[in-house]
């Protein structure tokens, strides 16, 4: 069960904006504490916040994977049949009521 280092780094992220998060409700509370007014995070906690932020980033543009092709003549893409038992496909649904009827008989 290897994780990969971008899985890594994203849970790191993550773990740095959850304490980010905890940072501020301590901080919200000594203040309750000490009767101040919140005018703000101290500055650790928003650079915790930029640091968590960039690395969950990271993670998440590089641990899905490689991006697929979009093209329709490209040799990546799968040719996508429909299976053997048409039995259950329905095309009788409430969407109907949105697309005027059509008349789809074949001219065979």
């Amino acid at each position: 069960m290897g994780f990969s280092v971008g899985f890594v780094i994203g849970f790191v992220g993550v773990l740095i904006l959850f304490h980010a998060a905890y940072s501020t409700t301590q901080y919200k509370g000594l203040l309750k504490i000490t009767e101040d007014d919140f005018s703000g995070p101290p500055f650790n906690v928003v650079v915790e916040l930029i640091v968590g932020l960039v690395l969950c980033t990271w993670a998440a543009i590089t641990v899905p994977g490689i991006f697929l092709s979009i093209h329709p003549h490209s040799d990546d893409n799968r040719m996508v049949s429909l299976p053997d038992n048409l039995d259950f496909i329905i095309f009788n649904h409430r969407g109907k009521v949105l697309v005027p009827e059509i008349n789809m008989k074949s001219e065979h």
